[in-house]
């Protein structure tokens, strides 16, 4: 590749990609770092004046122009630094202009506009440039700075839950403005000064919000691994990932995004039907999304990713993982203890009792013990049953290929 070749990136890809997620990452670094530094009076605005803007008593303090993954030379932001250094709207003459970029690159020298005005890139520690993949870490080291100042004590739990709140925050904001931008650029510039964020409400969110019910912990924390997962899977596999590739991935990532953390809680409860409602893990998201992104159908994205037959059945994708033969025995009884013990997830078998596994042998079926309440002699049973389910149920866990083809004969 010759020095000022460019890296092939499909360029409606690297558009979205930087718009939907490394501009929040990079602006709530940014904000965090000037409240450390004792400013809580400055307003945070997206996508408008530049990729973010900070705003202090009604004027604009500071453009801030984001590039993910463009390339390694200097040439290849040319245009973009020029865009950074032209004098339009709140970016008047003398406004700091800052340009942030995700790789390390050849020359970050200042760059002087042909008007004079100057771009500075933007330092991260000793660093010009921050990947997506370290943009967390620094982030995290900032709250951790800004609660030792105000003698908050901070465990790993509650400072993960702060950056996942507050990353979230930032991110459906930019998520919000940046559709309408598609929409319409003079609704979007509207929405993006009618709906900044404060420093002092990021400030409030830090001081304030703790996860006092663990389950609301998880549900934020599934909610922030997922969208973290997807981020890194776009950012690994962008240079080989076709458009139809990219689009499933996104669509997954703008669905997490959106879905409030409380109606993850049932994401939760069917992504690992087997086990314990309690923190999921890397493998479990890593194998959910997989089967999303390679299913032949396109998932419906309503309250949780799923299917619908012809009959209207419910298909759920899954991260259960069953390898071996022996794995089905495993799987029968862990799933029948859950069902015994766990009566939200009972309720929500009886209705979905179509699960898709990421990776299985063969399809097989349970036969559970559960019917209508009238028909039992259980006593504790029939309480414990909630009455709007009728009649006994299977449970059947699938194939991808026998889902797929009872789906494409629709």
């Amino acid at each position: 590749m010759s020095k000022n070749t460019e890296l092939e990136y499909p360029a409606s890809a690297i558009t979205t990609w930087s718009g939907f997620v490394y501009q929040g990452k990079i602006a709530l670094y940014h904000c965090l770092k000037m409240i450390y530094q004792g400013d809580v009076g400055f307003e945070l605005q997206l996508d408008s004046s530049d990729d973010f803007a900070i705003y202090k008593n009604g004027a604009l303090i500071s453009a801030h122009q984001v590039k993910a993954k463009i390339g390694k030379y200097r040439s290849e932001y040319i245009e973009a630094l020029e865009k950074s250094s032209v004098i339009e709207f709140d970016r008047t003459k003398g406004v700091s202009r800052y340009f942030h970029v995700s790789v390390q690159l050849d020359n970050t020298n200042d760059y002087m506009g042909e008007n004079g005005e100057i771009v500075q890139f933007y330092v991260y520690g000793s660093n010009k440039y921050c990947g997506l993949g370290e943009i967390e870490g620094l982030t995290k080291e900032v709250i951790r700075q800004i609660c030792n100042n105000k003698s908050i004590a901070l465990s790993e739990d509650l400072l993960n839950y702060n950056y996942c709140l507050l990353s979230e925050k930032i991110s459906s904001k930019a998520v919000a403005i940046h559709r309408l931008v598609q929409d319409d650029r003079e609704k979007a510039n509207n929405a993006a000064y009618e709906n900044r964020l404060t420093a002092q409400s990021l400030l409030d969110d830090i001081l304030t919000k703790n996860p006092y019910n663990s389950t609301e912990y998880y549900a934020v924390d599934l909610k922030a691994r997922l969208a973290s997962h997807l981020e890194e899977r776009l950012d690994q596999a962008l240079p080989s990932m076709n458009d139809e590739m990219y689009a499933r991935a996104q669509s997954l990532f703008e669905h997490i995004r959106i879905t409030d953390a409380n109606e993850l809680k049932t994401l939760c409860q069917l992504m690992k039907p087997s086990e314990r409602f309690s923190s999921i893990q890397k493998a479990d998201i890593r194998r959910y999304s997989w089967l999303i992104e390679a299913m032949s159908i396109e998932p419906i994205l309503e309250h949780f990713p799923h299917y619908l037959d012809s009959e209207k059945r419910f298909y759920l994708p899954t991260a259960l993982d069953l390898p071996l033969l022996d794995d089905r025995e495993g799987c029968t009884a862990d799933l029948l203890g859950e069902m015994e013990s766990n009566e939200d997830l009972l309720k929500l078998l009886f209705e979905y009792n179509n699960l898709i596994a990421s990776r299985s042998t063969e399809s097989f079926v349970i036969s559970t013990k559960y019917t209508h309440p009238d028909e039992l002699t259980d006593q504790e049973s029939k309480d414990r049953i909630d009455s709007n389910i009728t009649k006994s149920f299977c449970l059947r866990i699938m194939t991808k290929e026998d889902a797929e083809a009872l789906l494409d004969d629709k």
